[in-house]
């Protein structure tokens, strides 16, 4: 009872700062209608790391609250605003948990305050440059999860270690990336339309090595893209990579989706990356799905 008081207490504080902090970053626009609201809170972590304050939103399917009960896997995301890409994902979750397609997951979003910085890579390229005044902070955002979110969560939740991570675009890059570099920070990866397009490639052109570097470890992944002619060769060549060179427990679903776009894929492809990835309820998650290969 008084841990649940005590997080109803940070999620007031948080309601109550965020009215009041100028630093709040705005709401960003969403250019497809939001998903029906669902019940979650939301606090603020003052990031050592980042030197600024984040907003994390938090949901749990009904009848699963993350605060007691059974402890629950977690899946964290990119663009986890609620004027983001929050709503739907979490609405999906729900649906998926309901009809028995996959097992509760606490849902943690990350609210962006400068996106382009938080998720991409150092880069050679000038253009790339060009999309905002800061980029490169991957490794830095990694480092906000790791060792100030993460643990967080875990003093504050019910939680097993099973860790997951979903995003679209620009965070897809930042997972692949992740699972690439950082390997054993996340159980299940999803990279919905990554935009792989970063610094030449790079990912790309060393993914043969990486992949092959990675531990010979239970890992799901799930690979998507849409009809996008900056991103579809590379997700391929990565796709092809992790097919000829990851090791032993480590499974790919690779699933192209054509007739998609990029402002499409993320709604049209979560439910499928998600039950792929998390396997049905009651089950381990960790066998074959039509298209998975080791």
């Amino acid at each position: 009872m008084k841990k649940i008081l005590f997080a109803l207490t940070v999620c007031c504080a948080a309601v109550q700062s965020l009215a009041q902090s100028p630093a709040s970053p705005p709401a960003a626009s969403s250019a497809q209608p939001a998903a029906p609201t669902l019940q979650s809170h939301t606090f603020l972590l003052t990031s050592t790391v980042l030197s600024e304050m984040r907003r994390i939103n938090v949901f749990a399917p009904a009848g699963h609250g993350g605060m007691e009960g059974a402890p629950l896997p977690v899946l964290y995301m990119p663009d986890g605003g609620q004027a983001e890409d929050f709503p739907h994902v979490a609405q999906t979750v729900q649906t998926l948990v309901a009809a028995g397609r996959m097992p509760p997951v606490l849902l943690v979003g990350i609210e962006n305050t400068e996106r382009r910085r938080d998720l991409t890579g150092p880069t050679t390229v000038e253009n790339d440059k060009k999309i905002a005044v800061r980029v490169g902070g991957s490794a830095a955002f990694r480092q906000f999860i790791r060792s100030e979110l993460m643990p967080y969560i875990a003093s504050h939740y019910r939680v097993t270690a099973d860790k997951g991570i979903v995003g679209e675009s620009l965070a897809g890059l930042f997972i692949v990336e992740t699972l690439l570099v950082e390997p054993d920070l996340f159980d299940r990866y999803v990279a919905i339309s990554p935009s792989l397009w970063w610094n030449d490639e790079a990912l790309v052109r060393t993914a043969d090595a990486s992949v092959k570097a990675l531990p010979a470890r239970h890992k799901k992944i799930f690979l998507t893209s849409a009809d996008e002619d900056n991103i579809v060769p590379g997700t391929a060549r990565l796709a092809a990579s992790l097919l000829a060179h990851a090791p032993a427990g480590v499974s790919l679903s690779f699933r192209p989706m054509p007739k998609e776009r990029h402002d499409t894929i993320y709604r049209a492809s979560e439910a499928l990356a998600l039950e792929t990835v998390y396997g049905p309820a009651g089950g381990s998650g960790a066998g074959k799905a039509p298209g998975v290969a080791p």
